[in-house]
């Protein structure tokens, strides 16, 4: 007899009774992930230092590139400032001589003309020589009755004088000179004594 009429029941699939992880796998995973990703959130304060760390490299840097700079310029500006020490002090010997030349021999009245004119040129000569030091920052020094100063003049011999301070330059020997703001040659002088001091030297 045949069963055809049964019902046909399929077998049951291997996989019945077995329960389904995959929603315990998909819960540990993302518990890994996190834990994963905990180390991963500390490194933007990470970067941040290390970036602040650069920062503050380059801005030293950059601070010690401008000093540098400044000092590059400043060695360079007096280099061309003073540059004509040597030779403005070789060119005192002629303003000296000119001087000198004035000095020994002064102009009169009776003095023939081809001297007067000859005196005449010397100045002139002295008077140019004065002007083109004054373009060039060289400027003299002549202290005759101001109070000595030691960083200016050169105290050659003392003399007695109670009409004057103490310590008054009362004689000039060699007129000074500076250039711009430095000491180019001190002027030789002699200075009073006898005499009251000097209000900033009581002082002192």
């Amino acid at each position: 007899m045949s069963n055809n009429n049964v019902p046909h029941n399929p077998p049951p699939s291997p996989l019945e009774g077995v329960p389904d992880n995959d929603s315990e796998k998909t819960a540990k995973t993302a518990e890994e992930l996190e834990k994963k990703a905990e180390p991963e959130g500390q490194e933007p304060s990470a970067l941040e230092g290390e970036l602040a760390s650069l920062k503050d490299q380059w801005l030293r840097a950059m601070a010690e590139t401008e000093n540098l700079r400044r000092r590059a310029t400043r060695d360079r500006e007096e280099a061309l400032k003073y540059a004509s020490t040597n030779f403005g002090r070789d060119m005192l010997v002629i303003a000296d001589n000119l001087r000198r030349a004035l000095e020994s021999c002064p102009a009169t009245e009776d003095l023939p003309e081809p001297i007067k004119a000859l005196i005449q040129g010397i100045e002139m000569t002295e008077s140019a020589l004065l002007s083109t030091f004054d373009r060039h920052g060289i400027k003299k020094i002549d202290p005759l009755s101001e109070k000595f100063d030691a960083n200016a003049h050169q105290a050659m011999f003392e003399v007695e004088d109670e009409s004057v301070p103490a310590g008054t330059v009362v004689q000039v020997l060699q007129t000074g000179y500076t250039l711009h703001d430095r000491l180019l040659r001190p002027a030789m002088v002699g200075v009073s004594k006898g005499g009251t001091k000097q209000q900033g030297s009581a002082e002192s």
